[in-house]
């Protein structure tokens, strides 16, 4: 086996593709996504290629514009519950939102699936940035620095509910009669700003201490927080040079919190359009763009920048905006720099934005995208690659089949699973209990 440094591969799924047309190629089923086998044969796809994980997005509101794309957003705790039971090794990690949950809960839930999984669950931070979601909770949109001061104290009372059921606690001594040291359970007596919680977890400790933490906001705050807490940012840079840029001001943070540069990976995502040849990846490329909906891309276009546009302002440069937005403000960032770098219309912006929304689109054949990939990693732009195929489950099978193998050729990727653990596959390890302390003022502490 090699010992060389090699990248990590996460399959970000969704229902039909990444491509807002996904729903409309003629190599998808749309309403299969709404079926577990869609998502089980996508998983073992995953699988079959050795990929570090899987991933699944969320939002907690119908958002964006149904009419024009398919829309089967299911709950990413509960599918990859099924899913655990239908792969055995490929990592499962699951977006939830700290702004629309409650720690006590959502620990359990995620302590569960990391049971229920022999320790492959991942969990990915978010802190809800749409208007949308915050009308389903009756509720004003919080803004962006007070979300990511309520996510910090959410995941430390998380973790410190995992560790409040000991590693070691369940004896199961059925001849003494004693089931759990209880010395080794303790309450957590949680007093903050945001929640009071007693304590302790009804669950045991995760297999892996904690799920592996994910985190995907790059804002300044979205950069602290990842700093202190995440153990992989899955991002979005256009260039090389934005994407080192990127790794070196993330990885230059960790020292602040006392922690190595080797203990938090940087996956970029990607979404690569592979063709036998350039120019049949170009024609691939170019025919599932043929089925873009203008409305819709107006409509998503318009909710990430936090602005009203109309069809008017199709063939216009991009408006100035004044005000930067609350909700994804590294995404606002993205997306109204590449629209002044290279002097977009908004169609053209929408066309761009339209395969991978605001991530990397990568059209060559499977030389070409290892090539890629191989200089981003070697350059230190990133540890490995959040891949979002255009569409699925074709996408990830032909990246799977032909990309692989070659990045495997190269000694860049792992030729068998070594591990068992979603922490073990990304070179992470455990936590002991204690290892994400307690930072917040308590109201106790405060009076």
């Amino acid at each position: 086996m090699s010992t060389r440094r090699q990248l990590h591969l996460n399959a970000f799924i969704m229902p039909n593709g990444h491509h807002e047309a996904a729903w409309r190629h003629r190599s998808t089923r749309p309403t299969q996504a709404l079926t577990l086998q869609h998502y089980v044969d996508i998983a073992r796809t995953a699988e079959r290629g050795l990929l570090d994980s899987v991933f699944l997005a969320d939002t907690v509101a119908l958002g964006g514009n149904v009419r024009h794309n398919s829309h089967s957003a299911f709950e990413p705790l509960t599918l990859l519950s099924a899913l655990a039971a239908s792969t055995e090794r490929v990592g499962l990690i699951a977006t939830a939102s700290t702004t629309y949950n409650h720690p006590y809960t959502l620990a359990r839930a995620f302590a569960s699936l990391d049971h229920l999984s022999d320790g492959r669950a991942g969990w990915n931070i978010v802190t809800s940035g749409t208007r949308d979601e915050a009308a389903n909770f009756g509720i004003t949109r919080p803004d962006h620095s007070r979300r990511y001061e309520r996510a910090a104290e959410f995941v430390e009372l998380a973790a410190a509910l995992w560790d409040s059921f000991g590693d070691g606690a369940v004896l199961a001594d059925a001849e003494r009669g004693i089931y759990a040291d209880t010395d080794l359970i303790h309450r957590v007596d949680h007093h903050g700003e945001h929640f009071d919680v007693a304590g302790p977890l009804n669950v045991p400790r995760p297999v892996q201490g904690y799920p592996l933490l994910v985190q995907a906001g790059s804002s300044a705050t979205g950069r602290a927080y990842a700093a202190r807490y995440a153990e992989a940012v899955f991002t979005a840079q256009q260039t090389l040079e934005e994407g080192i840029a990127f790794y070196d001001d993330l990885k230059g943070r960790l020292a602040d919190h006392g922690r190595s540069r080797d203990e938090l990976l940087v996956l970029p995502g990607i979404s690569p359009v592979i063709g036998s040849t350039q120019e049949e990846a170009r024609r691939l490329e170019a025919e599932i763009n043929a089925g873009i909906v203008p409305a819709y891309g107006l409509a998503q276009l318009s909710s990430m920048l936090d602005i009203e546009l109309t069809e008017d302002q199709l063939d216009e440069p991009l408006p100035h905006i004044d005000e930067v937005t609350q909700g994804n403000q590294s995404r606002f960032t993205l997306v109204t720099e590449l629209a002044r770098r290279e002097q977009l219309t908004v169609r053209q912006l929408i066309e761009r934005l339209a395969g991978g929304r605001g991530h990397r689109v990568l059209a060559g054949t499977p030389e070409q995208i290892a090539d890629d990939l191989e200089t981003w990693f070697t350059k230190g732009a990133a540890d490995g690659f959040n891949i979002m195929p255009p569409t699925y489950p074709q996408g990830l099978e032909v990246f799977v089949d032909t990309v692989v193998p070659i990045l495997q050729q190269r000694g860049l990727f792992r030729t068998e699973y070594t591990g068992t653990t979603l922490r073990e596959h990304y070179g992470l390890a455990r936590p002991s209990a204690g290892h994400i302390a307690t930072t917040t003022t308590s109201k106790e502490q405060a009076a």
